[in-house]
């Protein structure tokens, strides 16, 4: 499936996030911090602080631009405590802005948020 899927362009951007996902099957959902640090429609490179073993699958939350349940699948563990991510669906491109928008990475310092929608 995501080999036939098209591929939109990494931007970078600096985001606080955070990782929600069931421990081990069990009901309560266990969260984890991390830094959104590269981002496109379909995909991200999240930042942890420290190393552990996420699922296969997961939710990112991003509270500073309010998105919450995405869904997610673990694609690569990196050495440098990153891993990338694919989303089960692509983020819209409203979500996107309101993600540069809230960005503390010099490249999206001139972003506004659009509040006419």
């Amino acid at each position: 499936m995501y080999d036939r899927e098209s591929r939109f362009k990494m931007e970078d951007t600096m985001n606080a996030a955070r990782i929600e996902y069931t421990e081990k099957g069990v009901l309560n959902m266990a969260s984890r911090r991390c830094d959104i640090i590269r981002i496109s429609k379909s995909g991200a490179v999240l930042s942890l602080l420290t190393q552990y073993n996420l699922p296969k699958q997961f939710y990112l939350d991003i509270p500073d631009a309010r998105i919450t349940k995405v869904g997610c699948m673990l694609m690569r563990v990196n050495a440098n405590n990153t891993v990338e991510v694919r989303f089960l669906r692509l983020v819209s491109e409203r979500e996107l802005n309101k993600i540069f928008v809230y960005s503390t990475h010099p490249a999206h310092r001139d972003r506004v948020l659009d509040i006419k929608g």
